[in-house]
């Protein structure tokens, strides 16, 4: 028996702030019944009429219960630490991410960020609002930098870390790579386990996270960690806001024990305004949009379609599977 029935037996329940999913999803001309929702509220209120739900940032877990028809969830995200996975195999409902979908983009915009910080387009930038034309420099340390030759550690050789590694290497860049699995990769020069990070991160000019958030790399990059970095380091997190300790880098930072910081994610979203990252001057904050380019609905719907294939088949084996 089939896990999931024909399009014309299902509801599909699209659920996000931003994104058109749906519209992409109906302008294929898809077969299924099909809402849309954009908040919290919205979807507490019609996620019990969904056999299939396409969700990730407003999924709470405590909505399970209350959704008796729910079979299949298609991540609209990578990471899926927000998704208690016992409880949904517990439910007999299954979860795929969105892996893959966005790892151009997300490689792209930490490649953006290294060579932003390193080039001080962010300064420049803020110079341009003030009107202010930078005279040139004479002390060495200060000037924009070159990456031909630099260390980039990459925390993470998945899909993201591995393009990563691939456009660093077409500017000349020596590549590191952490990860448990210690097999060589193309474009990195060596790969170390986790637990010699610290030795890794000594020797990188830039650091970048693209790590999933796991139990294990939760607050990974701590005090630690970060005294282990060169004081003219550069750190670029595009993974997700917990695999930094948040207060050792702002203490960090503030005490220039690292030259600077790209970061894309934070423990609190929207980052409140009143936090003091905002204001540090060798600090580049984007708002979780790393992942964010006018194909993502298309990537994701690709996904979507399959696995709702994959689901009508006996023995089914999703794309990108979690659950």
């Amino acid at each position: 028996m089939a896990f999931l029935p024909e399009d014309r037996e299902l509801t599909i329940g699209f659920a996000h702030a931003a994104y058109q999913i749906r519209d992409e999803y109906l302008a294929r001309g898809a077969g299924a019944a099909s809402f849309e929702v954009r908040t919290l509220d919205e979807l507490k209120a019609r996620a019990p009429e969904a056999d299939v739900l396409v969700v990730s940032g407003l999924w709470r877990n405590e909505l399970l219960p209350s959704l008796p028809k729910l079979r299949f969830i298609q991540s609209v995200s990578a990471g899926t630490d927000q998704f208690d996975k016992a409880a949904l195999k517990a439910a007999g409902v299954r979860l795929a991410s969105a892996q893959g979908s966005n790892e151009r983009a997300v490689a792209e915009h930490a490649m953006a960020l290294i060579l932003s910080l390193s080039r001080q387009l962010h300064l420049a930038r803020d110079n341009q609002a003030k009107s202010v034309w930078r005279p040139m420099i004479g002390e060495r340390g200060r000037r924009e930098d070159e990456l031909g030759g630099k260390t980039l550690v990459i925390v993470g050789l998945g899909r993201i870390g591995l393009r990563l590694a691939k456009l660093a290497s077409a500017f000349d860049m020596r590549v590191i790579g952490v990860r448990r699995s210690p097999e060589p990769a193309e474009h990195v020069e060596a790969v170390v386990r986790p637990d010699h990070l610290a030795e890794a991160v000594a020797q990188a000019d830039i650091v970048a996270l693209t790590c999933p958030l796991t139990p294990e790399t939760e607050n990974l990059i701590d005090a630690r960690i970060l005294a282990a970095m060169q004081p003219s380091a550069l750190l670029v997190n595009v993974a997700r806001g917990r695999v930094v300790d948040e207060a050792a880098l702002l203490e960090t930072l503030q005490a220039g024990r690292i030259a600077g910081a790209g970061l894309d994610c934070f423990h609190d979203e929207p980052l409140p305004p009143a936090s003091p990252f905002w204001s540090l001057p060798q600090v580049l904050v984007t708002p979780h949009s790393a992942g964010e380019t006018r194909a993502y609905e298309a990537n994701v719907v690709d996904l979507l379609v399959e696995n709702l294939a994959r689901l009508r088949r006996p023995g089914a084996v999703l794309r990108n599977p979690v659950v």
